[in-house]
């Protein structure tokens, strides 16, 4: 099993980064935990155009999900192939959505390239994989993931305010992708995204075993979430995503 982090910007793509995307691959499948704008580009230097076998969208905010759409054109449009469609895991709304934001009605739909399962809190397989879905603390439908193979998992976070549901899903895991888009000082906002330290409390309390913080805001310096997270009580491995990181769990 392994792990990329193909992109980690937090609400926009970053000067090094793209926004969300976590490619995870096993027995030659590959499954992208979202498609923040600006992740196809980065995503071609690991894998082949065409190799995505699965998505798991953990809401709908752009930074998330938009890249989505250029997928589309090159499941569609693609010279010379037929392409099999990709199935997309996702909340109630995604369909029209995305084809919104597509903005191309004389198509008939996104569903021409992907196959929609609304996602629910819950376990199901994805290929090789066996994934949990959990409803996260943010202002929208959003779910977080635990993605399990062969005796070792990796927790997504995705976007949350402090989560008991986020402790229970990463309990234990080998990796937890966990956000940390805020400094921690006084008036941040409730229920909606996690400052380094609070990141660091998630981990500790669900005993994992490295904490990568991620959804970083181009806007915050890095050195100040990591420092933040130090205070937080974990004691297991910690450091900052980096766009093309690579994490091998045998």
């Amino acid at each position: 099993m392994k792990l990329t982090i193909v992109g980690c910007s937090g609400s926009f793509p970053g000067p090094d980064s793209p926004a969300s995307c976590y490619l995870i691959e096993a027995e030659g499948f590959h499954l992208l935990l979202d498609f923040g704008n600006g992740s196809l580009g980065a995503l071609q230097r690991h894998i082949g155009l065409y190799d995505v076998d699965a998505i798991c969208l953990s809401h709908l905010h752009a930074d998330h999900c938009l890249d989505l759409c250029a997928y589309h054109v090159v499941r569609t449009y693609a010279p010379d192939r037929s392409l099999p469609r990709v199935p997309v895991y996702a909340p109630e709304d995604a369909p029209r959505r995305l084809a919104a934001a597509y903005d191309m009605f004389e198509e008939p739909g996104l569903e021409t390239a992907f196959d929609f399962t609304r996602l629910a809190p819950g376990t199901f397989s994805v290929g090789p994989f066996e994934v949990t879905a959990a409803a996260m603390n943010h202002p929208v439908e959003t779910y977080g993931f635990r993605v399990s193979h062969d005796g070792h998992s990796v927790a997504y976070s995705a976007d949350t305010g402090e989560s008991a549901e986020l402790v229970k899903l990463a309990a234990g895991a080998d990796i937890l992708l966990c956000e940390a888009s805020f400094l921690d000082r006084p008036g941040i906002p409730t229920g909606l995204h996690l400052t380094g330290r609070q990141a660091a409390e998630h981990a500790a309390r669900a005993g994992v075993g490295t904490l990568v913080l991620t959804h970083l805001v181009p806007w915050y310096d890095q050195s100040q979430i990591l420092g933040d997270a130090c205070r937080g009580g974990f004691e297991g491995r910690l450091e900052l995503a980096r766009s093309g990181a690579v994490y091998d769990l045998r």
